[in-house]
């Protein structure tokens, strides 16, 4: 590796200074919501979502430190992708607090969430969506695609399908499939989104079976996504996608239990 100069480096220590400085901010900021929420009931989904947003500000932040450090030091910084990828995680629970983690469920079990936030209108959860989508493929390609932490990115990208999913309001959503309906353009991108995000984190999931884990619970949670996916064909209507993914779900039900009973056989034996 190239020796580096002492001006790359000068430049180096200045710009991170800056940004430490930033994000120390944020922290603080975060603290500083956090306890206004313990002594105060009314307006936490809100505060969780700008809580999740600052998040994602915070990730930018980390994500610019490691560049920098790559361009002109040579090397990746470890501990910048650590905390982003830490930040994105924080974002992506307080996400799960205002509108559950709830995978597979009806709508009816966790619409109440989605009314505690009902003045978050669909701009702003399609920008916080987008914003959170792009923060963890950067983090991925960041990181790079030896990484250790690859597996660990299918629970990171699931949940935020699972996120994305539970964002959408479904009683209002067919209305607003209609292309005269204000707002169908980002509604129709929001549910592209979701359609696309579940399918992944399903075939996510079994591969992460298959060539890491042989955990059944991975298998599981792959079945649970592509029955997400289902549960919104069906809400569609759209009777032709649903059929194709209810014979998809039935094949990786039939190996997931032939999967699990050899494993049980070799369990006895050994």
């Amino acid at each position: 590796m190239a020796k580096v100069s002492s001006e790359a480096k000068r430049r180096y220590y200045e710009k991170i200074k800056e940004y430490k400085s930033i994000v120390d901010q944020m922290a603080q900021h975060e603290t500083r919501i956090q306890q206004i929420m313990e002594n105060q009931e009314k307006g936490q989904a809100y505060k969780r979502l700008t809580l999740a947003d600052e998040g994602l500000n915070m990730v930018s932040y980390y994500l610019l430190m490691n560049h920098l450090s790559v361009s002109l030091l040579g090397i990746k910084n470890e501990g910048f992708l650590n905390n982003a990828r830490k930040a994105c995680y924080k974002s992506i629970i307080y996400l799960e607090d205002v509108v559950t983690s709830y995978i597979d469920v009806p709508y009816s079990e966790y619409e109440d969430y989605l009314h505690e936030i009902v003045e978050f209108d669909y701009k702003q959860r399609w920008e916080l969506l987008s914003k959170l989508g792009f923060a963890i493929d950067a983090i991925i390609e960041s990181y790079g695609s030896n990484s250790k932490w690859k597996w660990s990115f299918v629970e990171l990208e699931g949940r935020f399908a699972t996120i994305a999913k539970n964002m959408l309001n479904l009683k209002q959503l067919v209305g607003q499939l209609d292309p005269r309906a204000e707002g169908y353009k980002v509604y129709k991108a929001h549910l592209a989104m979701v359609k696309q995000l579940l399918e992944e984190a399903a075939n996510n999931y079994r591969q992460k079976y298959e060539l890491s884990t042989l955990r059944i619970d991975d298998f599981k949670l792959a079945i649970r996504y592509l029955a997400a996916l289902r549960r919104l064909h069906m809400l569609l209507g759209e009777v032709e996608e649903s059929d194709v993914i209810k014979k998809k779900i039935d094949v990786w039900k039939s190996k997931m239990e032939a999967d699990s009973k050899s494993q049980e056989n070799i369990k006895k034996r050994g």
